[in-house]
């Protein structure tokens, strides 16, 4: 068996998904990693679901940065969804799970890896366009938020797809004479592998990145603005905001939880006054 996760033949080195901790108790030390793993996995996802479940019986609010969170919610539990065959490997410390497996196991992680952090971006270019114009413009129709979602998923899909075709189970020599077979990633160039490395992190690292900044730096400096037009004058925007529906709706919803909270801290009160009338006639 190698003594360490990464194994090397020649000149070259391989990520075999084997455990990097080595030690005289091999055993205890797997058994630590595998409860580290399954406390995370455990945790991811059953905070996943109950963030899936508080948004699903929202539905009728259901808007577009919302979706944009849905989204990363099922993003983020099929990242996970490859934690138990990591671990598996993490105890065989050979490749067990056949080439399907191989091949699909890496492209998982990266494609829900990839679709994070373009819904991440998503959701904060939304909400700078719905701060900055003071109404949801961004995604406002059911028909574009899905082609976002589906260029989302797929933009990340084909992006990803090199790391599904280029994971593949290798056979190397072991000691004894014998073999073991790892799953990683082999290239046919080393020119297409800095080409992709090289794009990958400009297109899905960095702009990603510095929408997320852009966009939130450009809400705080609306921010000021806003507070000002509120505490002074009403623009026109301030004024079609103000007279939009789902605004009314909500001042409609605050009447009324006013209205019902009134009256039911008034209720004791009326109770105790008719209680000393009814006593007052008693005695009389």
């Amino acid at each position: 068996m190698p003594g360490l996760g990464a194994l090397s033949e020649g000149n070259r080195t391989y990520f075999p998904f084997f455990s990097d901790f080595r030690g005289h108790n091999v055993t205890a030390l797997r058994v630590g990693e595998s409860s580290a793993l399954a406390s995370i996995f455990l945790l991811a996802l059953a905070g996943n679901i109950w963030g899936i479940c508080l948004l699903v019986r929202r539905r009728h609010r259901l808007c577009a940065a919302n979706c944009l969170v849905l989204n990363l919610f099922c993003a983020d539990l099929l990242f996970i969804t490859a934690m138990p065959f990591i671990a598996v490997v993490r105890w065989t410390e050979s490749w067990v799970l056949g080439d399907v497996v191989c091949h699909m196991l890496f492209y998982v992680v990266s494609l829900s890896g990839t679709v994070v952090i373009l819904s991440l971006s998503a959701v904060s270019l939304e909400r700078f366009v719905s701060i900055a114009r003071l109404r949801h413009a961004a995604f406002r129709r059911r028909k574009a938020l899905a082609a976002a979602l589906l260029l989302i998923w797929g933009f990340a899909a084909l992006a990803t797809l090199p790391l599904c075709c280029f994971f593949t189970v290798v056979r190397l020599p072991a000691g004894g004479g014998e073999e073991i077979q790892i799953c990683t990633l082999v290239w046919p160039s080393i020119a297409g592998e800095i080409l992709w490395d090289v794009t990958f992190a400009i297109v899905f690292f960095l702009i990603p990145g510095l929408v997320i900044v852009i966009s939130y730096s450009k809400i705080l400096q609306v921010r000021r603005p806003l507070r000002t037009a509120l505490g002074l004058d009403c623009s026109e925007e301030l004024a079609w905001f103000l007279d939009s529906k789902w605004v009314q709706q909500e001042i409609i919803r605050l009447e009324q939880f006013y209205m019902f909270k009134t009256s039911e801290f008034s209720a004791p009160f009326k109770s105790g006054k008719q209680l000393v009338t009814l006593s007052t006639s008693q005695a009389q």
